[in-house]
């Protein structure tokens, strides 16, 4: 029973040998370059048996056991022996795989009011309505400010009268018009009989003469009568725009709500002397609400009317929605291009003006969740990641930066599987060869 520590003592001791007095050897040996010197590092083993005779065959199935862990231990520290001589610097690797993400465009941007106008004047007249006050809410149709009517009541019955007494002429010229169609017949008739008569000697050239006379008499009294009645006719239409141009005058008066929304000023003040152009009121519709950002142009094709969308504000309120408008024009200075996305706003909480986080969706994408600490930068300034690829030997994989998180970074541009080093990366360079050690990705 005492042979197996003499055969663990000569094992330990041929190794210590070949390690200090057979350095290079031995590392020739672990590279499988020499079978010369296999044959000399193998030969202590050789002793060792010679040394175990017949009694090694007779040793229990125990012993056997701990000479194959001493021998797992020696090739162990063959290994290490061959890792100090190559100098290789031990990194952390995780396999990440590829998973599939929601992705989505992130943006910058506003909230801005749905619509908001300034109501102003368009005529000139004193205010005798009392003011509303900012914040108040108004309908459609509502009165911001009625205007002093001063002498238009006259001036629109004026125009009525006049419109009257248009019409009144149409008849008249209407019956001149119809005398004369009547004379003309009339000396139509006279001047073919007296064709007919002076044709048979019964009459005179001269009579002849006179009903062609009284004929193109006739004709033109025909063309005064029209004239007339076109006179009418166009007092009338002079009369009924003279009649609109009032009733507009006086409809300018009042000053009304065009839709529904909020007073983002008063509305003019009692007294107040109002000119063509001036301020009566602003109103702004804030529901729904509209929420603008610009997309870069690397960015664009991901996006598209109809998008789910939404959007994050400083204050930590939150708004969905959707695109309903992506500009097809590049802004010239930036090479951005516009987004206006719609959400409902029906409390009004949501203020015009407000910077918002913009995240639209846009179609999956393959993507590795790795440590922020895993990322570095070639030198050409290029992000990536280093990985280890076969024959442990290290090459850098550029990425793009998909998604930051706080427990860590969603990148694309690696293969489907990748050994990413996690620890240790900006210590090595491409090319060389590393001593890897794995562990588990936590997500």
């Amino acid at each position: 029973m005492r042979l197996i520590p003499a055969l663990t003592a000569l094992l330990v001791t041929a190794v210590l040998y070949l390690a200090v007095f057979e350095r290079d050897r031995l590392i020739e040996f672990a590279r499988g370059t020499s079978a010369g010197d296999t044959a000399v590092a193998a030969q202590p083993d050789a002793v060792a048996a010679d040394a175990g005779g017949d009694t090694a065959e007779t040793t229990m199935p125990a012993a056997d056991s701990m000479a194959a862990s001493d021998a797992g231990n020696v090739a162990d520290t063959l290994e290490d022996a061959v890792a100090v001589e190559e100098k290789l610097v031990r990194v952390v690797v995780r396999r990440s795989v590829a998973q599939e993400i929601d992705n989505a465009v992130v943006l910058r941007g506003q909230t801005q009011a749905d619509r908001q106008v300034e109501v102003r004047s368009e005529t000139t007249a004193r205010v005798v309505s009392a003011p509303l006050r900012k914040g108040s809410f108004v309908e459609t149709g509502d009165v911001l400010c009625r205007l002093d009517p001063g002498t238009r009541e006259a001036t629109l019955n004026e125009a009525q009268a006049r419109l009257r007494e248009a019409r009144a002429r149409v008849p008249e010229a209407e019956a001149r018009l119809q005398e004369a169609h009547a004379r003309v017949e009339e000396a139509r008739i006279n001047d073919n009989a007296a064709r007919k008569l002076s044709q048979g000697g019964f009459a005179s050239e001269t009579r002849v003469a006179a009903s062609q006379a009284a004929m193109r008499a006739a004709e033109a009294s025909v063309e005064s009568a029209r004239t007339g009645l076109e006179t009418a006719q166009s007092g009338i239409q002079s009369a009924q725009a003279a009649v609109a141009a009032a009733e507009a005058e006086i409809d300018r008066l009042t000053i009304r709500a065009p839709f529904a929304g909020l007073l983002e000023s008063d509305t003019a003040e009692l007294g107040s002397l109002m000119q063509p152009g001036a301020l009566c009121a602003t109103v702004i519709q804030l529901n729904p609400i509209k929420i603008v950002g610009y997309v870069p142009e690397t960015e664009v094709h991901r996006v598209s009317t109809g998008a789910i969308a939404g959007a994050q504000l400083a204050n930590g309120a939150q708004a969905r929605g959707e695109v309903i408008f992506l500009s097809r024009s590049a802004d010239p200075q930036t090479r951005t291009f516009l987004v206006e996305i719609e959400a409902p706003n029906p409390d009004l909480a949501i203020r015009d003006g407000q910077t918002a986080e913009i995240l639209i969706s846009a179609r999956g994408a393959q993507a590795h969740f790795l440590p922020q600490s895993a990322l570095t930068l070639n030198n050409d300034g290029q992000l990536g990641v280093r990985i280890v690829e076969q024959g442990d030997r290290v090459a850098f994989n550029p990425v793009s930066l998909l998604r930051d998180t706080v427990q860590g970074v969603w990148v694309a541009g690696l293969p489907d599987t990748a050994d990413v080093i996690v620890t240790g990366q900006d210590f090595v360079t491409e090319g060389v060869r590393v001593a890897a050690t794995y562990t588990e990705a936590t997500q």
